[in-house]
C-alpha cells in the first residue's frame, strides 16, 4: 500500500469520528510518517501533547498536539487491506482518545488497544 493510499485510510477513520467528537477537539493536528522511533519498532501510533482533561487556565500559546500514525508497523502485522483498514482505524480512535484524556487501560477494555 502505497503511502499516499494509506494516509487517505487515515483521513477516512478520521471521518468516521462523530462530529460531536472531532467539534471538541481542540489545538491537535494528526500526521502519518512512515516508521516509529528504533526504541518502538511496532508502535503504530502516537499521542504526544496535553489532553484536554489536564488543561487548565496556563494552556495557552502552546503548539498543537501531535497524533501521529505509523504507516510501516501497521503494514507489516496486517495480512489484507481489509486488517489495514480496521486495524488503522483502530490505532486513529485509540490516539483521539488519548486527546480526550482517556488511558490505556480503558481504551484496552473498550476494545481499541
Amino acid at each position: 500500500m502505497t503511502r499516499e493510499e494509506f494516509e487517505e485510510l487515515v483521513a477516512e477513520a478520521l471521518d468516521r469520528i462523530p462530529p460531536e467528537l472531532t467539534r471538541l477537539m481542540d489545538n491537535v493536528a494528526v500526521f502519518v510518517e512512515d516508521e516509529p522511533p528504533a526504541d518502538d519498532p511496532e508502535l503504530l501510533g502516537l499521542y504526544e501533547g496535553t489532553p484536554l482533561t489536564d488543561r487548565g487556565e496556563w494552556y495557552a500559546g502552546v503548539l498543537p498536539d501531535r497524533i501521529t500514525i505509523y504507516r510501516g508497523p501497521t503494514l507489516r502485522m496486517c495480512t489484507s487491506r481489509e486488517e489495514v483498514v480496521e486495524e488503522t482505524e483502530v490505532t486513529v480512535v485509540h490516539e483521539i482518545a488519548h486527546h480526550f484524556g482517556i488511558d490505556d487501560a480503558r481504551l484496552h477494555a473498550l476494545g481499541y488497544g
